[in-house]
């Protein structure tokens, strides 16, 4: 029986480990999509305990206490912080094969030096550990991600953002590390939220270009664009329901967008046509400044209405939609490719019965303007575990080059979840490990060296010109 998370932990064969322990572990870490705070990058935030650094913000952890029976005011509530890492100790044990099991003795191990299992037993001798660890000055938040081996980590920003923080790291000469701004315009897309109306006139005040119909919100998009483009902004990234293809006259997305300024919420196919409208926009713009287009979707939100009236989004209360979209997502990829307008463009969806669909879309529109223009994107969410990724990674491979994939991102709040991409290099190399020793690939230790080194680190780096 192997011990839980020893050296050789998810690695099943001799060739596994090989590529692992002489390739993977050691490559730089590339962030290329997460939702961390760069202010608190830029002040070197130090977390007071555990609880704030872990499940501050962790709708992960949050929903498992949900289903363990654990009252809201332990999670999200005014509980102690010392309280609310005890729930979460109750809980953890009982996460058998949840990677957030793998995760948590992961982060617990590499940052805190913990080699035993967190549960209501040992719950306060790792409260007193961690917390004695975090006021050490190699646990401020800058230290964390230098000793995290990440060279590069791109953030997710508004467009009315003012980059302030960004400017502050990019003058630091203590901190090696290059923190880029995502361009994320979801509150300019979508028109159906009772606020977008006040969203529109603060995008108005940021690029200073009055707001009044669909041109000059075009106008507007574009100059804060050149704007995140001057702070070396590479990446777009959107959050949609799903990738819809609903094309209208010009005319007709100029009443649509009268309409909503003038207070009222278009109807659900008028949506799709403004959507449609500012897609197309956005993707010739990304082409243009040779940026990367990420589009997340396949999500339903907010599904609890009682809990997000309390709590707002991004509490954990989202689910996977299965809304299939292939032929419109197809449609618009076409579109923009048919003016050769199309640029790198990232897919993920929630839906992982999606995968072979979205490797077979990117295959379509795959061609020498850039290696693996088109990339599917890794498992995302509710699927970032080891079933996951393996599903992930095996349907590319059968008819796209994985050797091509971009591999990993935390898309995490948190700044000690890098242990993520360990996990995922794991599974990355058990995989290929096996398929070399059932003699589906030659054991070519230079080849298989590169392939696991390019997926790790490579491939990201020269796809995103970083």
């Amino acid at each position: 029986m192997k011990e839980f998370l020893d050296q050789d932990f998810l690695l099943t064969t001799s060739t596994a480990k090989e590529l692992y322990h002489y390739y993977a572990a050691h490559m730089p870490v590339i962030d290329y999509h997460c939702h961390i705070n760069p202010e608190e990058i830029a002040k070197n935030k130090n977390f007071e305990n555990i609880t704030q650094l872990w499940l501050g913000g962790d709708h992960y952890k949050w929903r498992l206490m949900r289903a363990n029976g654990v009252e809201e005011k332990y999670i999200t509530g005014e509980a102690t912080d010392r309280e609310k890492f005890e729930k979460w100790a109750e809980t953890l044990p009982k996460a058998i094969g949840n990677p957030l099991y793998h995760w948590s003795h992961l982060e617990l191990q590499r940052y805190f030096g913990y080699t035993g299992i967190l549960n209501p037993g040992t719950a306060e001798k790792v409260w007193n550990l961690c917390n004695e660890k975090l006021k050490s000055p190699s646990m401020t938040v800058q230290n964390i991600i230098k000793q995290s081996n990440v060279e590069i980590l791109c953030t997710t920003d508004d467009p009315i953002d003012s980059l302030e923080w960004h400017k502050s790291l990019k003058e630091m000469t203590d901190f090696d590390v290059t923190v880029l701004p995502a361009f994320r315009p979801d509150k300019a897309l979508h028109l159906e939220k009772p606020e977008y109306c006040d969203y529109i006139k603060q995008l108005s005040a940021a690029s200073k270009i009055p707001i009044h119909n669909f041109a000059s919100l075009c106008e507007a998009l574009v100059n804060r664009i050149n704007f995140f483009d001057s702070m070396g902004c590479k990446i777009s990234d959107h959050g949609l329901d799903y990738i819809m293809y609903q094309p209208a006259a010009t005319e007709e997305i100029e009443a649509i967008f009268a309409k909503r300024l003038n207070g009222t919420i278009p109807d659900a196919l008028e949506q799709q046509k403004f959507k449609t409208a500012f897609m197309l926009f956005v993707g010739k713009q990304y082409h243009k400044f040779g940026w990367t287009m990420q589009l997340h979707y396949g999500t339903k939100r907010n599904n609890n209405s009682r809990q997000f009236r309390e709590l707002g989004p991004d509490t954990g209360f989202d689910c996977i939609n299965s809304y299939s979209s292939s032929a419109q997502m197809t449609d618009y990829l076409n579109e923009l490719n048919q003016s050769e307008e199309l640029p790198k463009t990232i897919l993920y969806s929630l839906n992982p019965n999606d995968n072979e669909v979205i490797n077979t879309v990117i295959g379509c529109f795959q061609d020498s303007s850039a290696i693996a223009k088109l990339q599917h994107g890794s498992a995302w969410w509710f699927n970032d575990h080891k079933t996951g990724m393996t599903q992930q990674m095996t349907a590319l491979a059968n008819v796209g080059l994985l050797s091509n994939f971009i591999g990993m991102l935390t898309d995490s709040r948190s700044f000690i979840s890098y242990p993520r991409h360990e996990y995922f290099r794991r599974i990355l190399c058990d995989l290929i490990g096996k398929w070399v020793e059932n003699g589906e690939y030659p054991y070519d230790k230079k080849t298989l060296g590169q392939i696991v080194k390019d997926i790790s680190y490579y491939n990201a780096k020269r796809y995103f010109e970083f």
